[in-house]
């Protein structure tokens, strides 16, 4: 199916099939094996011990870098659109660009070190990623919206605004009930202390996570009509 897709609209199709394949597999187990408890556990905690953290740090890494590639793509689809419309400037699609990698850069960094192995650098890369993936998604909304009508439609901007406000507004709640939890653990219980905050938290991290999945989504139309040439010269001496 994704090599029938016209464009280089694979890619992003690609990037979501493969990363909400990442999320599910590991879950599945992780509670499976007896790992996590089935209700709502953070999406580290799916990855953190063996035999589930090597297919977390494999699937989520390759994930990253189907999520840089998409972004380049889409950075290279806007600068190709703003030659005769001029709705952006260059300077700042560069700069959603390297807000997006930073965010690559951050799923990276929660693929290879575990939150039982590397706590601290666990979480900043689990800050960077979500933080910059939020900023990312709203960025590219408004561009979106720029764009309007002749490279986009206003359902889609509509759609994809949405998808930014709720991951925005999920964000917030995430990292202050994930501050308020005094101990690292993933073998949550209900009824313990913490047990709340942790939930809360993870609630509103899987909303984050597949907010971007879901506006990932939103791309596949606009690749569909563009394609990459790669083109050589020989030159004579």
């Amino acid at each position: 199916m994704l090599c029938c897709m016209p464009g280089v609209a694979f890619v992003p199709a690609l990037l979501v099939s493969w990363s909400s394949a990442a999320f599910i597999i590991s879950y599945v187990i992780a509670v499976l094996a007896g790992h996590v408890e089935p209700l709502v556990p953070y999406i580290s905690d799916t990855g953190t011990k063996p035999p589930e953290s090597g297919v977390f740090g494999f699937m989520i890494n390759i994930s990253a870098l189907l999520a840089a590639i998409t972004m380049y793509i889409r950075y290279l689809l806007i600068e190709k659109q703003n030659e005769t419309s001029h709705f952006v400037r260059s300077s700042c699609n560069m700069f959603t660009l390297c807000i997006g990698l930073m965010g690559c850069t951050g799923m990276g960094i929660v693929a290879t070190f575990q939150e039982l192995a590397v706590p601290s650098v666990h979480d900043i890369g689990a800050l960077v990623a979500f933080g910059s993936g939020v900023v990312y998604i709203t960025l590219q909304s408004i561009i979106s919206y720029k764009s309007c009508p002749r490279w986009n439609t206003y359902f889609v901007c509509h759609i994809r605004m949405a998808i930014s406000v709720i991951s925005c507004v999920a964000f917030i709640p995430m990292i202050v009930f994930a501050s308020k939890i005094s101990m690292t653990k993933i073998d949550w219980t209900p009824g313990e202390k913490d047990y709340t905050y942790h939930f809360m938290s993870a609630i509103c991290e899987w909303t984050v996570a597949f907010g971007f999945i879901f506006f990932f989504l939103t791309f596949i139309r606009d690749f569909q009509g563009f394609s990459l040439r790669i083109s050589t010269e020989i030159h004579e001496d």
